[in-house]
């Protein structure tokens, strides 16, 4: 795999070479490295509120929990210090949870802090934190894979706390937690850290524009304060993960009931990506439905589907218009369809709980600008934060910065050059992007 990154440590030169319209040198991959998405990947963003149990609840106690203000469960899909029976969490409720309109957060409790607070945890041996950071990650993959959750979902590795006092055990975690996150993002999955707000978040937040370490693309901080605040964490830069890249655990251990059901819940408040789930719809043409290889009636057609067949809907997308509307369903096999032809609730819109396709990578420039169109020409429309991640929904040509002519366009409609984002290609376009 190939990583390009771009220094924040030259952010002020930076910025004014952006203004020029000139580039300055590559940098190492760390800390923005790139992720490998396959065609299939897309990576859902989810704002509100959180909950999260010991033990997966029922399909039917997350359904009466609908009249709730919770809408995103948080799962414990593996690792060494996993403590409760997950007897719920298999595929099916997975995908049962996602129809219902829930999103699902994956948490791996893996290995812990040589110097951790948590009693009788398995720890890292400090000198295999990096093996054994890159060890967990790939299984944390296998195990949300097998659960339903696709590349492009984050995965949170829970950090608990530990001493922070304690340097060398803090240089172990924060070792073990980049090669967390670079396997993950070689995988094609998009990294987010649990972590207590007087040790572990700090430290990364410390560490976030070191080319020693992979930054991870989202924080979830336990601070247990009864504020919902995603800004003004002691220790944690306002400018630090600023872009749907935040959670916030707020309240602990505590009963709630709703629609007649109780449940004990760790509650949380995010603006961050989640896991990825594909449903199931039902193609309605009389026809076989093209399966393309791009959002568009004039892409190759890659493969069909037969009338009242299944197919497996990752995210939605615009495209080319058919019939009444401009929407386009990806598919689990990477091949995009038509909506028109697709049972979801409208034929001129978007269907809830499907989400908008998105390949997020991080900003690798300090103040990188959000244009109007993929051009330095354009007016610019806001700026993103190094270490931000850049939420790309499709990919075009434009005025060329630095070694490239791609730009990309984002999920709100701005653009920005592709060359400064942790794609990774820094002169062409990204196999896995469709082009707008």
């Amino acid at each position: 795999m190939t990583y390009r990154a771009r220094s924040m440590m030259v952010a002020a030169g930076s910025a004014l070479l952006l203004v020029l319209g000139l580039a300055p040198p590559p940098a190492v991959a760390a800390p923005a490295t790139s992720v490998a998405y396959p065609a299939s990947a897309s990576a859902t963003r989810f704002a509100g509120w959180a909950l999260d149990t010991c033990t997966a609840p029922t399909t039917a106690q997350i359904s009466a929990w609908r009249v709730s203000p919770y809408r995103a469960v948080g799962v414990y899909v593996g690792g060494a210090n996993r403590t409760c029976a997950q007897p719920q969490l298999t595929a099916s409720w997975v995908t049962a949870v996602a129809r219902m309109g829930w999103r699902v957060i994956p948490v791996y409790m893996g290995l812990q802090a040589p110097c951790t607070y948590r009693p009788n945890a398995v720890k890292i041996t400090p000198s295999s934190a990096a093996s054994q950071g890159a060890s967990q990650a790939a299984d944390a993959v296998t195990r949300a894979r097998a659960l339903g959750m696709l590349p492009g979902s984050a995965i949170y590795g829970d950090m608990e706390h530990y001493n922070p006092a304690d340097t060398a055990c803090r240089t172990t975690v924060l070792t073990y937690l980049s090669a967390w996150t670079a396997e993950l993002h070689r995988r094609g999955y998009v990294s987010g850290v649990y972590a207590n707000l007087s040790s572990g978040a700090p430290a990364l937040s410390q560490t976030y524009s070191s080319t020693a370490y992979a930054r991870s693309d989202a924080l979830w901080i336990a601070r247990w304060d009864k504020s919902t605040a995603l800004t003004g964490w002691a220790g944690v830069s306002d400018s630090a993960w600023t872009n749907g890249q935040r959670a916030k655990q707020y309240q602990g251990d505590h009963n709630e009931t709703w629609g007649g059901v109780t449940l004990n819940i760790d509650s949380s408040r995010f603006d961050a990506p989640v896991a990825t789930v594909a449903m199931p719809w039902t193609v309605t043409s009389s026809t076989a439905l093209n399966g393309r290889t791009a959002p568009s009636s004039r892409a190759p057609i890659a493969t069909s589907y037969a009338p009242r067949s299944t197919i497996w809907i990752t995210c939605q997308t615009p495209g080319t218009t058919v019939g009444s509307t401009s929407v386009w369903d990806k598919l689990t096999n990477g091949t995009y369809v038509t909506d028109y032809y697709v049972s979801t609730a409208s034929s001129t819109t978007y269907t809830s709980p499907l989400p908008r396709c998105a390949f997020p990578y991080q900003v690798t420039v300090a103040g990188l600008s959000r244009r109007a169109g993929p051009s330095t020409s354009y007016a610019v429309r806001g700026t993103l934060a190094a270490g931000a991640l850049a939420w790309v929904s499709c990919q075009a040509p434009g005025s060329k910065v630095g070694t490239t002519a791609v730009w990309d366009r984002l999920t709100d409609g701005t653009w920005v050059t592709d060359y400064y984002v942790a794609t990774p290609n820094s002169t062409t376009y990204t196999a896995a992007i469709p082009r707008c």
